[in-house]
């Protein structure tokens, strides 16, 4: 089985920046892919952004491009993203999606809420 335990939402102000980190424990012996998603109420779950297993291949959402960041931390299994000038219709609960073993892995979710 894998794990994975997200931390970094919050509440911040527009224009503000969050970070969010996801780990993935357990029996691993391939990370084929990871990635961020977000699911505001009343709306589907959407794609924030995904990277490869190598880091080379990378895609963004349109309503992200040139704020949010992925980047990948092999050595611990991890994957974060990094939110600048964030905007109120950023606010959704995000998850973090981890493809191990050719297996699917969701998080928990984590809230972010950017309000004044």
């Amino acid at each position: 089985q894998v794990q994975l335990v997200e931390s970094g939402g919050g509440l911040v102000q527009p224009g503000g920046s969050l970070r969010l980190s996801c780990e993935a424990s357990g029996s691993i012996f391939s990370i084929n892919g990871m990635g961020w998603y977000r699911q505001a109420p009343g709306k589907q779950r959407g794609l924030v952004a995904t990277m490869s297993t190598n880091g080379g291949s990378i895609l963004y959402a349109d309503s992200v491009k040139g704020r949010f960041t992925i980047s990948r931390d092999n050595a611990k299994n991890a994957v974060d993203l990094q939110m600048n000038s964030l905007k109120p219709e950023d606010t959704a609960v995000y998850y973090c999606r981890v493809v191990a073993n050719y297996r699917e892995y969701w998080g928990q979710g984590t809230q972010v809420t950017v309000s004044s």
